[in-house]
């Protein structure tokens, strides 16, 4: 082969190969594009911290780090950790500049102690109201997508419902022109009934008015203990979030007191693909890993799920 013959081939080699790299990195870029997302996305709830937090060793600024540095981008705050800052923009624009540095979501901010919404007397019912406002419009400075509340009342099956819905209906009424929804948590006595918290969501009658169904809050009274699977399955059509309640693992990583692949099965036939918040609250592993052990499942059992949801 003469000098000019290799010359020619050695340049068209090259030139074929510089053609080719950048097609094959539009295909990857393609590739990603055509991915699915995953299942369901991943949140944490502070509760979760509630030891540390109250200890004053870890403070809720410090919240979407540690979200972060559990790979995690969902953030869902307690307002029990913030609970004089609803109306602090200088604080609010602290924690949503937290946030945008470790590129993480806020998620929704649980209320807590301020006020009944299904209060029998009408004045304290309004005052409850009131006092959820601040927190609807701080939520929505944050990114969030929802307050979770709670629907505590009392009198009859029927009273509490007719109460509850009427506080819920003018809160959610209040949230709408914001885009911001107002969710229910199953979070004891009557609330933790799945049928009558669906019940009570449907009479509200407004779409942004939801539920946050938690794998382990059915624990209506004392001696009553609600199915935890058949009051999921009754909270999940209304539910704009989910809370993956967990306390005690086996030695293969499964949570003891819930079956987290039939919950999760539940969840996703309903059609929910939002974020799955992990809130750890047992007492043989730390904080931190009780963490660490519910993500490490939940992540297993979504991979497990995925071929079976691939077309949904």
């Amino acid at each position: 082969m003469n000098t000019k013959r290799r010359d020619f081939l050695r340049s068209s080699t090259a030139a074929a190969g510089a053609l080719f790299l950048p097609a094959n990195l539009l295909a990857q870029e393609a590739a990603k594009k055509k991915r699915k997302p995953p299942l369901f996305k991943l949140s944490i709830a502070e509760w979760s911290y509630h030891k540390a937090l109250f200890a004053k060793k870890m403070d809720n600024l410090d919240f979407p780090a540690k979200c972060k540095e559990m790979g995690v981008n969902g953030v869902e705050y307690v307002n029990q950790f913030f609970k004089d800052k609803a109306k602090d923009m200088d604080y609010l624009k602290q924690l949503k500049t937290r946030c945008a540095d470790h590129k993480v979501k806020s998620v929704l901010i649980m209320i807590d102690g301020e006020g009944n919404l299904g209060e029998p007397d009408e004045a304290k019912r309004q005052e409850a109201v009131d006092k959820h406002k601040p927190w609807v419009e701080a939520a929505k400075f944050l990114g969030c997508h929802s307050i979770r509340v709670n629907a505590r009342s009392s009198g009859s099956y029927e009273e509490q419902q007719k109460l509850a819905a009427d506080g819920l209906r003018r809160l959610s009424e209040f949230a709408k022109p914001l885009g911001m929804n107002v969710i229910v948590e199953n979070h004891g006595g009557l609330s933790s009934n799945g049928a009558w918290l669906a019940g009570t969501i449907k009479s509200v009658g407004l779409d942004n008015c939801g539920t946050l169904p938690d794998f382990g809050n059915f624990r209506v009274s004392k001696e009553e203990m609600y199915d935890r699977y058949k009051g999921t399955a009754e909270l999940m059509p209304f539910a704009k979030g989910v809370s993956a309640k967990s306390h005690d693992f086996d030695e293969q990583g499964n949570e003891i007191h819930t079956d987290y692949k039939k919950m999760l099965k539940i969840v996703l036939d309903a059609g929910y693909r939002g974020h799955i918040g992990v809130e750890y609250e047992g007492g043989k592993l730390s904080e931190e890993d009780g963490v660490k052990a519910t993500l490490k499942l939940l992540r297993r059992l979504r991979k497990e799920l995925a071929p079976a949801y691939a077309k949904a």
